[in-house]
């Protein structure tokens, strides 16, 4: 039986690629209003709209170019989609950024950037959509954390850091809304087949003298045991089982999806 999200809308931050445009894909082909929220180029975004419009009956769908660093930007961006689809049902926060250094070497500034948007920005946009689900006694958020929100890796200090506080910001709200018709919970995928994660695999093939696929296997897909990429669809499909109506008592859950990962 197909998943009908007909009547419900649905705010999916970083949603004009990757695994926030799968799940926009998903959600608007069961029927939901969407909003999308990302950057890029302009021909990008429209292009991504366009696919989500195709998926929905036509329905193209809204868009945000809210910089989530900003709180404020975060709250007008929930207000915009209130407006435009009349209300947020359901929140995807997904948006996310990645630097990579030395506790001792982080620069200051990036540490500061990945805690606003990959921790703070969950915690802006759900706040600010919870009193609208509370009165409809219905509402899903979704954060997309990762593996790292349950283990750590060397030189990831503050995405490390941002997604543990996910995964505890979710328990959090899922004990205070138990009793509503609200759910939040986490998904924590491992590395997943984006185009930004496939860019990866050509520079560690250099480094390591090796070839592509040896690279995947043995150096970015080292702690994934499947040795074989998370796919955007499959993240995607989580994300809409957690928004339908045999979901309902899954509440405060770090969901992985990491071919094994968090297992060893």
């Amino acid at each position: 039986m197909e998943q009908s999200l007909a009547g419900r809308s649905a705010l999916i931050t970083g949603s004009t690629s990757g695994i926030g445009l799968g799940i926009a894909r998903l959600l608007a082909a069961a029927g939901a209003k969407v909003m999308l929220n990302g950057f890029g180029k302009p021909e990008d975004i429209e292009a991504a709209r366009q696919e989500v419009a195709a998926l929905s009956g036509g329905v193209v769908p809204a868009y945000s170019a809210a910089d989530l660093s900003d709180p404020a930007q975060v709250r007008a961006m929930c207000a915009e989609a209130e407006a435009a689809l009349g209300s947020v049902d359901i929140l995807v926060n997904n948006a996310g950024i990645q630097f990579t250094s030395p506790v001792d070497q982080f620069p200051e500034a990036k540490w500061d950037a990945i805690i606003a948007i990959n921790l703070s920005s969950n915690f802006h946009a759900a706040k600010a959509v919870l009193p609208g689900m509370k009165a409809r006694n219905w509402g899903r958020i979704i954060n997309v954390a990762s593996a790292h929100g349950l283990v750590g890796s060397p030189e990831k200090v503050a995405y490390v850091a941002a997604k543990h506080g996910v995964v505890g910001m979710t328990k959090v709200m899922a004990l205070e809304v138990a009793q509503s018709g609200i759910t939040c919970n986490a998904i924590c995928p491992g590395f997943v087949r984006t185009p930004l994660a496939e860019a990866q695999v050509g520079p560690l093939a250099q480094k390591h003298g090796v070839s592509e696929e040896v690279a995947l296997r043995d150096y970015l897909l080292a702690k994934q045991p499947s040795k074989r990429w998370v796919e955007v669809d499959e993240v995607a499909h989580m994300a809409l089982y957690l928004c339908g109506p045999g979901s309902g008592a899954v509440n405060g859950a770090a969901l992985s999806i990491d071919g094994g990962w968090v297992a060893a």
